[in-house]
């Protein structure tokens, strides 16, 4: 068996993990050729063909009706830092289905075993570890949060503009700490020593 060939199966190994991993989150897996949006309130369809030059997006994710989100698959092993690239553009790929956002705001990368996710929708979107995928109502609801507050859909953009402290009552340190750790949120870095 050739390389090609072994990465090949690799992949479609850690596909049939996905498919598993994506029903036991709700999603109901569908291949291209035989799509039904009213089969449930998410839905996740494979080999999807994005426009020319997007290449195939190996899931296409459906939350009410609506496409919202990319799955990229990748053997276990590989570094899905080092694909991001692929499932950010398949988030632009898509000018012909309805889409309440674009560039699509749900990226992620999986391997079956490892997966990452980028969430658009914040202020400085980036890849983080998850330990599974989102339920449908999930990206519905977060679909629904930007509907209601562009300027602030998410936890990450609400930090970045927190109410201005009160600091009657608190010792100046206190002032410091509290203004420190809101600038820090604010600039999306969540780890700060107080």
């Amino acid at each position: 068996m050739g390389d090609l060939e072994q990465y090949l199966a690799a992949e479609a190994r850690a596909r049939v993990v996905i498919d598993e991993t994506l029903a036991e989150c709700g999603w109901v897996v569908q291949d291209a050729d035989a799509v039904d949006l009213r089969a449930g309130r998410g839905i996740a369809v494979r080999e999807f063909r994005l426009v020319e030059g997007h290449g195939r997006a190996d899931y296409l994710l459906y939350a009410d009706g609506s496409v919202v989100g990319v799955i990229e698959a990748k053997p276990a092993g590989t570094t899905l830092t080092g694909v991001e690239f692929q499932s950010a553009k398949y988030t632009t790929g898509l000018e012909y289905l309805p889409a309440p956002i674009r560039p699509l705001p749900f990226a992620y990368e999986s391997t079956g075993v490892e997966t990452r996710f980028t969430n658009g929708l914040d202020p400085y979107p980036a890849s983080r570890r998850i330990y599974s995928f989102h339920r449908p109502k999930q990206l519905a609801d977060w679909i629904h949060d930007y509907e209601l507050l562009p300027d602030t859909p998410t936890l990450r953009s609400r930090l970045a503009v927190m109410p201005p402290l009160e600091p009657s009552g608190l010792w100046p340190a206190q002032v410091t700490a509290i203004t420190n750790l809101e600038e820090s949120l604010a600039l999306a870095k969540p780890r700060a020593l107080i």
